[in-house]
């Protein structure tokens, strides 16, 4: 197994863990604090990794250019919307048709990454992803009577345009950050997988607690506060989102991101279990139907 791809499954395990953990913030604070807590309490273990790799490792740290600083500007901007537009939808419905909207981003990353970069995927590449993404429709519509008028009135709720939208935005942050970190390379004596992607976390975990934090501080004091009351499993939340976000940025560093992104629709067996037996919401045989669709075409993109 090539290195990219347990990473990418270990990631998705805990990005499923990471919004776990949130869903639970959710019954003690707001949409906004259980944002931040993704990436505020994720900046120790960011900047703990980064200096044990170059302080422990001897890994030379890269030197950030105008490319490196505009697309990791864009992803951090780009996340924080789309992880406030995934925490609001799990108020919307379950918390696995929740994150199944969100994960219509390996299209859309694939589209972004050929509209911006120029990026190509081959034909067993894209039927792999329409595959993955049709189950992610069967499972938008698995609680309705299944007809075209239901099929549009799903595409067309509110809950489908913010899934949509999370999606969007997950996409272009994916896309954003295989660049960045792929602009640091020609800085280091070699191509350092793991130091860009680690240089890349910092950056952007910083700037983005610094932003949300001053917005905090301003908009609503109490919900900083009640993040810190609740400092537990916010720390937790902020250690696997950290270690999470680790990966994802080596594994794009080393693969296309549309191909780690339709692998991580693994995610989606992990969501299936924590909603069955954490959250004890209803699975339903569509959404398994789409689940089994999602898997189906992770299988494709691997034997095409």
């Amino acid at each position: 197994m090539e290195t990219w791809v347990g990473i990418t499954i270990a990631s998705a395990f805990l990005q499923n863990l990471r919004s776990v953990f949130q869903k639970h913030l959710k019954g003690q604070m707001g949409t906004a604090g259980a944002t931040f807590v993704r990436f505020g309490f994720g900046v120790p273990f960011a900047c703990l990794y980064l200096a044990l790799l170059h302080y422990g490792l001897g890994h030379p740290l890269p030197s950030p250019n105008r490319a490196f600083v505009g697309w990791a500007v864009l992803g951090g901007l780009t996340q924080i919307g789309a992880t406030f537009l995934l925490v609001h939808l799990f108020s919307l419905r379950n918390f696995a048709v929740g994150t199944a909207y969100s994960r219509t981003e390996p299209a859309q990353a694939a589209i972004l990454a050929f509209l911006f970069l120029g990026e190509r995927l081959s034909v067993g590449g894209v039927l792999a992803i329409l595959v993955s993404m049709s189950g992610v429709m069967l499972i938008s519509v698995a609680r309705t009577d299944v007809n075209l008028r239901s099929l549009i009135a799903s595409t067309f709720s509110e809950t489908a345009r913010i899934g949509l939208l999370s999606g969007l935005l997950f996409g272009l942050s994916s896309v954003s950050y295989s660049t960045a970190s792929g602009s640091l390379a020609p800085s280091l004596p070699a191509p350092d997988a793991m130091m860009q992607a680690g240089y890349t976390l910092v950056f952007v975990i910083v700037l983005q607690t610094l932003m949300m934090l001053a917005w905090l501080m301003i908009r609503d004091p109490e919900e900083l506060r009640r993040t810190v009351r609740a400092w537990k499993i916010s720390m937790a939340t902020g250690f696997v989102g950290a270690t999470a976000s680790f990966g994802w940025f080596t594994a794009m560093t080393l693969q296309h991101p549309a191909v780690i992104r339709a692998l991580a629709q693994v995610e989606l067996l992990f969501t299936f279990a924590s909603t069955a037996f954490i959250f004890k919401e209803r699975v339903n045989r569509l959404e398994i139907a789409g689940y089994v669709l999602i898997v189906f075409g992770i299988l494709m993109l691997f034997l095409k």
